[in-house]
C-alpha cells in the first residue's frame, strides 16, 4: 500500500510501515458490531470458517456477520457513491486490505476512516483513498430484531433452506423460462411450415414461396438451437451455483450440531449426507427442461384446437390416461425407493465401519461376517432397485404405448373431418406433429419419476440433517470475556447420555478454584469422562448447573470456551498430514517457536529429531504410520498449543511407557503449576501433578478431599465403591 499524506496530528506514518499480522477484515468487523452493539469475539465470530492463509475473505466475511445478526452485501463504489446512510463501511483495499469507513463529505472530498491494522483514526481526500481503494466496498445493517412479547419468524430450516438457495438464482431460471417459452413458439413452426406447403405450395406449385418459407424455418432453427444451447448452459450454471451454496451450508450445519446429535452409525450418515448429489443431480441436469416444458402442453393443444378442431380430444383423452397411471404407480414407487435408501445407507456404514476396523477386522477373523451384511445390503438394494425400475419403465412405456395411439386415432378423427370438408391434409399432418409435441413432455416426465423420488427422498433426509439442534443459539446472547481463570463449579448437576436409561450423573456438586489441580478417579463408566464433556459443554446438563468462571458454560459461546481450554482426551485423534499439521490443527496461528516448546514437553522432539522429515514427516489417515505413543505425544502437544487458560487431561498418558510418561510428567509440572488441572486417570503415577482427589462412584461422589488423606481411605478400604 502506498504511502499516503496524512493530515496535520495525525501522524507521518503510511498505511503499510511495519504492519504487525492483522487480519484487517476480521478487525473491521469488530469494530462495526461495536458500533451497532453486537457483542462479539474474534474467535466466535470465525470459530469453524474456512479461513485463507488464517484470514477471513469478503466471501467469509458475510458469513462471519451473519451470524452476529449483520445482514451485508459487497457492493461496487465510488467514494463518491458511498452515502453516509449506509455507514460504517467497511472498504476493500489493495494487498487484500481493508479499513472501515466511518464517514464521508463529498462535497468536500474527505473521508473519515478507521485503520484496524493500529486502531486509528485518519481522515484523507478521495484521491489519497482512492489510490489504495479497489472500488469494492461492503455494506452491513442488522437484522430485524424482535421484542420477546412479539412472535418472530420461525428460525426452523426445514424445506425453506432449500428454496431459498435456489431462490437466490431466480435471476437465471428466469431467463430458462423466457428461453424455454421462446423455443416452445418454435416448435410450432414445423407443424406450420408442413401445413402450408401440402394445403397452399403443393396444390399452386408456388416454388417461391417454398423456399421463402425454407428459408424462415430454417433461421428459426438455427436460433432454436442457439436457445436450447443457452437454456442447458443456463441450467448448468444455475445448478453449479446452487451445488456449491448447498453443500456448504449442510455441511455447516453439520459440523456446528450439537454433539449429542451426532449420528450413530458414521456410514449410515455419510451415505445420508452424500443423498446430496441427488438433489444437486436433479437440479443441475438438464432433464429439468422436460419440467419446464410442460406447462406449454396448453399451449400445443389451443394451437391444435384452432387449426384441427375436433382432433383436440384425442390429446385431450391421453393426457389424463398418462397421469392416471403415474399416480398409480406413484405410491409403490415411493415405497420401493424408501427401502433401496435405507438398504443403500446399510451398505455404507459396513464399508465405512469396516475399513475404519481393519486391523480388528484381520485380528478378529471377522470377514466372513463383515461379508455377510455387506451381501445382505447389496441384496436388498438390488431387489428393491429392480422393483423401481421395473415400476418406473412400465410408466414410461405405458406413455409411449398412449403416445402411439393418439397419433392413430388423430389420424382417425382426421380423415373423417376431411370427408366432411372440415379439415385439410395440411392441417391433418400438422395436428398429427403437435399432438405428439403435447404428450411428448408428459411421456418424458413419466421417465423422470424415479429421478423425482429419489431427489424428494434425499430432500427430506437432508431436512433432518439441516434442522439438528445447533450449538450456537441465534437467540442468545452470550456472555463475552476475554479470558478465563479456570474456576469451575458444578451445582447439583444430573445427567442421562441421549438414548440411555440410567443417569450418568447424578446431583453432582462440587467446586474448583482457580488454580487447583485436581483428580478424578473412579471405576470404568463412573462418570468421569462425563465430567469433563459438560465443561467443554458437548453435552448440556439435564438439571443442574455447570459453571466456569461463575458463568454457566450454556452462555458462554462454545468457541470461546474451548479455546481457552486445553483439553488431552484419551484416544489420540490424529488427521492426514504432518506432525506440524496435527499439532496446529484449529489453531488460527502457531509460531515455530510456541510450537518447538510444546514439542519439548509431550516428547515429540525425541521422535521427530531422528527423522530426516522431521516436523514434516506424515502421519498417515488417523496416524496410522506414527505408534501409539507418538500419536499420544502429538496429541499431548496440541492440547498444550496456544498457552491454555486451564486444562482437562483424560489419560494423558495411556499409549506411553513408563520412561516417556516421566519425562512428561517432569516437563509438564512447571507449565500447569498456577493453573487449573482437570486429570481423569487410573494410574497412580500421574496423581503427582495434583493436590486434591475426588472419587466418582456410579455418578455420584463418594470422596473428596487431600489427595493422600483420599488415596489412604481408598487403601483402607474405608470408602464405600460398589
Amino acid at each position: 500500500i502506498p504511502d499516503l499524506t496524512l493530515n496535520e496530528g495525525e501522524g507521518d506514518e503510511g498505511l503499510h510501515d511495519n504492519k504487525p499480522f492483522v487480519d484487517s477484515l476480521l478487525e473491521s468487523l469488530i469494530y462495526i458490531a461495536d458500533a451497532e452493539q453486537l457483542h462479539c469475539t474474534r474467535t466466535s465470530l470465525v470459530a469453524g470458517l474456512p479461513l485463507v492463509e488464517n484470514k477471513v475473505t469478503p466471501e467469509i466475511y458475510i458469513r462471519a456477520a451473519r451470524r452476529i445478526g449483520l445482514t451485508t452485501q459487497v457492493v461496487q463504489r465510488s467514494l463518491s457513491e458511498i452515502s453516509g446512510l449506509v455507514l460504517p463501511s467497511v472498504l476493500i483495499l489493495n494487498d487484500n486490505d481493508a479499513l472501515v469507513l466511518t464517514s464521508i463529505d463529498s462535497e468536500r472530498g474527505i473521508a473519515q476512516v478507521f485503520y484496524p491494522c493500529d486502531k486509528k483514526r485518519r481522515e484523507f481526500n478521495f484521491d489519497e483513498l482512492d489510490q489504495i481503494y479497489t472500488g469494492m466496498a461492503i455494506y452491513s445493517v442488522p437484522e430485524p430484531s424482535f421484542d420477546s412479547y412479539i412472535e418472530s419468524p420461525s428460525e426452523s430450516y426445514e424445506g425453506n433452506w432449500f428454496w431459498r438457495i435456489i431462490k437466490s438464482s431466480k435471476s437465471i431460471y428466469r431467463d430458462v423460462l423466457i428461453a424455454s417459452f421462446v423455443v416452445n413458439l418454435f416448435v410450432l413452426a414445423s407443424p406450420l411450415f408442413v401445413m402450408n406447403v401440402y394445403d397452399r405450395v403443393v396444390p399452386n406449385n408456388a416454388v417461391e414461396t417454398l423456399w421463402v418459407l425454407a428459408i424462415g424455418v430454417i433461421v428459426l432453427y438455427i436460433f432454436d438451437f442457439i436457445l436450447k444451447s443457452l437454456r442447458i448452459y443456463f441450467i448448468e450454471v444455475a445448478g453449479k451455483k446452487s451445488d456449491v451454496l448447498m453443500s456448504t451450508f449442510i455441511f455447516e450445519r453439520v459440523l456446528n450440531a450439537k454433539f449429542e446429535e451426532h449420528p450413530r452409525s458414521v456410514g449410515a450418515f455419510a451415505s445420508q449426507f452424500r443423498d446430496f448429489e441427488q438433489v444437486r443431480n436433479f437440479i443441475t441436469s438438464a432433464t429439468i427442461t422436460a419440467f419446464v416444458d410442460l406447462p406449454f402442453v396448453f399451449l400445443f393443444l389451443l394451437v391444435v384446437y384452432y387449426i384441427g378442431g375436433p382432433i383436440v380430444w384425442v390429446p385431450t383423452v391421453a393426457i389424463p390416461l398418462i397421469l392416471i397411471y403415474s399416480f398409480l404407480v406413484d405410491k409403490s414407487l415411493k415405497n420401493y425407493i424408501a427401502h433401496s435408501f435405507a438398504a443403500s445407507a446399510q451398505k455404507n456404514a459396513t464399508l465405512v465401519e469396516s475399513l475404519s476396523n481393519l486391523e480388528a477386522v484381520k485380528v478378529l477373523g471377522a470377514e466372513g461376517k463383515i461379508l455377510r451384511e455387506w451381501d445382505k445390503s447389496v441384496g436388498k438394494i438390488a431387489f428393491w432397485g429392480l422393483k423401481s425400475r421395473v415400476l418406473s419403465s412400465s410408466a414410461t412405456s405405458f406413455a409411449s404405448f398412449v403416445q402411439h395411439l393418439a397419433s392413430v386415432f388423430t389420424v382417425v378423427v382426421g380423415v373423417y373431418a376431411i370427408a366432411n370438408n372440415n379439415l385439410t391434409q395440411g392441417a391433418l399432418i400438422a395436428s398429427v406433429i403437435l399432438v405428439g409435441r403435447s404428450i411428448g413432455p408428459l411421456a418424458q416426465a413419466s421417465s423422470l419419476i424415479v429421478n423425482y423420488y429419489q431427489s424428494k427422498l434425499a430432500l427430506e433426509s437432508l431436512d433432518a440433517i439441516v434442522n439438528k439442534p445447533q450449538e450456537r443459539n441465534k437467540k442468545s446472547r452470550y456472555i463475552q470475556k476475554s479470558e478465563l481463570n479456570g474456576k469451575i463449579e458444578f451445582r447439583g448437576v444430573s445427567f442421562i447420555y441421549p438414548d440411555e436409561k440410567n443417569s450418568a450423573l447424578t446431583n453432582l456438586n462440587f467446586k474448583i478454584e482457580v488454580g487447583e489441580r485436581v483428580a478424578f478417579i473412579g471405576r470404568i463408566g463412573s462418570g468421569k469422562s462425563t465430567v469433563q464433556k459438560l465443561i467443554l459443554n458437548l453435552f448440556s446438563a439435564n438439571s443442574g448447573s455447570v459453571l466456569v468462571d461463575n458463568v454457566d458454560v450454556s452462555q458462554i459461546d462454545p468457541a470461546d470456551l474451548r479455546s481457552h481450554i486445553g483439553y488431552i482426551s484419551q484416544d489420540s485423534t490424529l488427521f492426514f498430514g504432518s506432525i506440524r499439521d496435527n499439532i496446529q490443527y484449529g489453531q488460527a496461528i502457531v509460531d515455530d517457536e510456541d510450537m518447538l516448546k510444546v514439542s519439548e514437553i509431550s516428547g515429540i522432539n525425541d521422535f521427530v529429531n531422528s527423522h530426516e522429515q522431521g516436523f514434516e514427516r506424515q502421519v498417515g489417515e488417523r496416524g496410522e504410520l506414527l505408534s501409539g505413543g507418538q500419536r499420544q505425544s502429538i496429541n499431548l502437544a496440541r492440547g498444550l498449543v496456544g498457552d491454555p487458560s486451564f486444562f482437562i487431561f483424560d489419560e494423558p498418558t495411556n499409549s506411553m511407557d513408563n520412561t516417556s510418561e516421566a519425562k512428561f510428567l517432569e516437563r509438564i509440572k512447571p507449565v500447569v503449576q498456577d493453573k487449573t488441572l482437570i486429570l481423569v486417570t487410573h494410574k497412580m503415577s500421574l496423581l503427582a501433578l495434583v493436590d486434591r482427589v475426588i472419587v466418582i462412584d456410579n455418578g455420584k461422589i463418594v470422596a473428596d478431599g487431600e489427595k493422600n488423606s483420599v488415596i489412604d481411605a481408598l487403601k483402607k478400604g474405608q470408602l464405600n465403591v460398589s
